[in-house]
């Protein structure tokens, strides 16, 4: 089934749903009155846009004659401009011209100043004597800003001040001069001191070095001393009455080598650089010497009380030889044979004694400089780690290795040597002893050879 639509119906849809009426019509003559209605409302507001633009047409036209009137003012005044610089121009010339010619030699003389103002400046700036003397860079500064941008000269005032200041600078270079300055002190508090200047190369107070702050103008002790022989000479230039000489620790670069004698570690912190095998090696190295110590004390008494028996006739059990001679008073009537076994014995009994920890002390000077080989491995190790790693642009990250490497070879060598020496005396002494304690026993065999055989021959 085909459906059909009308035009009227059409229409009729249309117009009930059009928003531009008000209400929807019933029938076509009604949307038709709509419709005219909405013609005629439509043409009011087309008049009224109308008339607006025509209005603002008007305006604009009126807005675009005020700005062309204006850019022909500018125009002008632009031209009246361009005419007055170009006639500055060559008045600045002229003048400038003559200037220069007026000026003759002198003209060299404030480029001169401008030079000096300028390269001196940093130097007054990191100045020790700047520390005494203080904002002196600032005005060498404003000197030579005021002589380099623009085309003031100096005065005879500042002419003469920046002479001043360079003749200071030179004699307070040679000068020792106290004064008293605020300081930061390694916990970082701020206090009072009376600080001591040497020249331009160092700063002293109450015994230790400071540095001087030139951005900030501070003094501030040292957070870390150089060694004590350069301290004990700042603490005698503290000490020092006016006019005595003292020997100082004196610093030429101005902190260059006081920092690197800052950075350079201590005893205590070398040994740290060996690390574990480093500990062992000093552990191996307080363990002999305490043997070492104990054995060259006892056999040296020992050796005392042997040789103070080998003088007296009354055997004493309290000493080696002693204790021999007591087997020898206890057996009267043995043949001289089986006597010599017995001493024999009896010395046999008295070398462990005399020979305790003698041994040992060879291990050690033995095993000492092995150890010093494995720290050295286990330092190379980890230097070719960091090579591994990060390469050998830095050799920075290469120093701990290397460091491990020579500090556990030296350790090791520190220990073996002494160990070895100690060796040898206590081993020494020891021979010493024994070679007495034979001694005296062939002797004491002989005479019993010599009795027997007297009695064989009554």
């Amino acid at each position: 089934m085909k459906t059909r639509v009308t035009l009227s119906s059409l229409l009729l849809g249309l117009a009930l749903s059009s928003p531009l009426l008000a209400a929807p019509a019933a029938n076509l003559d009604q949307l038709l009155d709509l419709v005219k209605q909405g013609r005629i409302s439509e043409a009011q507001e087309n008049r009224a846009r109308e008339a607006r633009f025509q209005s603002e047409k008007s305006n604009q036209e009126k807005i675009l004659a005020e700005a062309k009137q204006a850019r022909t003012k500018e125009e002008q005044r632009s031209s009246d401009l361009e005419e007055k610089f170009e006639k500055n121009e060559l008045e600045t010339a002229a003048l400038q011209e003559a200037l220069n010619k007026r000026l003759g030699s002198l003209k060299e003389l404030f480029g001169v100043l401008q030079q000096v103002a300028g390269d001196t400046t940093s130097q007054f700036q990191t100045s020790l004597t700047s520390s005494q003397y203080e904002n002196r860079g600032e005005f060498l500064t404003q000197l030579a800003k005021k002589m380099g941008t623009s085309s003031e000269l100096a005065s005879i005032e500042e002419i003469e001040r920046l002479w001043f200041e360079l003749q200071r600078e030179m004699t307070e270079s040679g000068n020792v001069v106290k004064f008293n300055h605020a300081i930061i002190d390694a916990t970082g508090q701020e206090k009072q001191a009376e600080v001591i200047r040497v020249g331009t190369f160092n700063l002293v107070a109450d015994g230790k070095y400071l540095k001087y702050d030139s951005e900030t103008g501070k003094i501030a002790e040292l957070l870390r001393q150089p060694s004590t022989r350069f301290v004990e000479t700042a603490a005698a230039l503290s000490t020092a009455a006016p006019g005595e000489l003292v020997e100082f620790g004196l610093d030429p670069s101005r902190g260059t080598l006081l920092s690197a004698l800052i950075k350079e570690p201590n005893t205590r912190e070398r040994v740290e650089q060996g690390g574990l095998v480093g500990y062992i090696i000093i552990g191996v190295g307080v363990l002999s010497w305490l043997l070492a110590l104990e054995r060259v004390i006892t056999l040296s008494i020992t050796r005392a009380k042997v040789r103070a028996q080998a003088k007296s006739d009354d055997a004493k059990t309290s000493n080696p030889l002693g204790r021999v001679l007591t087997v020898y008073q206890n057996n009267p009537s043995l043949d001289p044979d089986t006597l010599e076994l017995k001493l024999a014995e009896a010395i046999i009994k008295e070398k462990p004694r005399l020979e305790r920890f003698i041994p040992l002390l060879k291990i050690i000077a033995v095993a000492a400089p092995l150890l010093g080989l494995l720290g050295t491995v286990i330092g190379m190790i980890v230097t070719f780690q960091s090579i591994t790693l990060f390469g050998t642009g830095d050799p920075k990250l290469m120093a701990g290795g290397i460091s491990q490497a020579l500090v556990t070879t030296v350790l090791g060598l520190l220990v073996a040597l002494p160990t070895l020496f100690f060796h040898s005396v206590t081993n020494s002494i020891a021979k010493n002893v024994l070679h007495i304690l034979e001694e005296q026993s062939a002797g004491l065999i002989a005479v019993r050879m010599e009795q027997e055989h007297v009695l064989r021959a009554a």
